[in-house]
């Protein structure tokens, strides 16, 4: 795969607590050289990602919930709106891992419907299930969660718990969700090679903060 198609697969990352306006700034350049599909921020910076990527087609996009996903449905779902109303064209959400862990998977599929009804129309959804704190059965119940609450995408990780993306979930998620849902491979992957064998694996969208290492090898 050529550099220009691999970049249309990635979204330029920076969720660190402490980052400056500085360095949102310069991600976004990197964004605009690479012709990415998109930057990913903490909400409070969407204003910041609006402003630097005026006139591209690379896309403003946002966590919410992030990075445990414990607050209340109400909360997600307002996080979501204040976001697509500051610009953000994609919202990345964490399910409610606990509730996950209990087997409440309604009020996990409730959860995600919250932010999807803040969503529909106006925002690209893409839903963390944390695989590493999940069993495989859980992770396939997580993805059938998404499915039925109407989300465009499942994604494996925040990158800030105990492990990130895998291969091996990868191709589990693609096999629960079908073909035509999004999958997105998030934490850990800083390589070409890593982000093409999740490509292979089924992955339509990587999260990355290493996209300049992973375009220039």
């Amino acid at each position: 795969m050529d550099r220009k198609a691999l970049a249309k697969y990635i979204d330029h990352t920076l969720l660190k607590p402490d980052a400056t306006e500085a360095a949102i700034v310069k991600v976004c350049e990197e964004a605009k050289k690479y012709d990415t599909a998109s930057v990913c921020v903490n909400s409070s910076r969407i204003p910041v990602v609006v402003r630097e990527l005026k006139g591209t087609d690379v896309k403003a996009c946002c966590v919410v919930g992030f990075p445990l996903g414990a607050m209340l449905p109400a909360a997600k779902a307002a996080e979501a709106a204040f976001a697509i109303e500051a610009g953000a064209q994609e919202i990345d959400m964490v399910i409610n891992i606990g509730k996950a862990k209990d087997g409440d998977w309604d009020y996990v599929e409730q959860d995600i419907a919250a932010v999807k009804a803040v969503c529909k129309d106006r925002a690209l959804l893409k839903v963390i299930i944390e695989t590493c704190l999940l069993s495989d059965e859980e992770k396939v119940l997580a993805c059938r969660a998404a499915v039925n609450a109407d989300a465009d995408f499942v994604k494996t990780s925040t990158g800030f718990s105990t492990g990130g993306a895998t291969v091996e979930d990868i191709r589990l998620m693609r096999k629960t969700v079908g073909p035509d849902m999004g999958v997105k491979a998030s934490g850990g992957v800083r390589t070409r090679e890593a982000a093409e064998a999740m490509i292979e694996a089924g992955a339509t969208r990587i999260g990355a903060s290493s996209s300049k290492s992973i375009l220039e090898g």
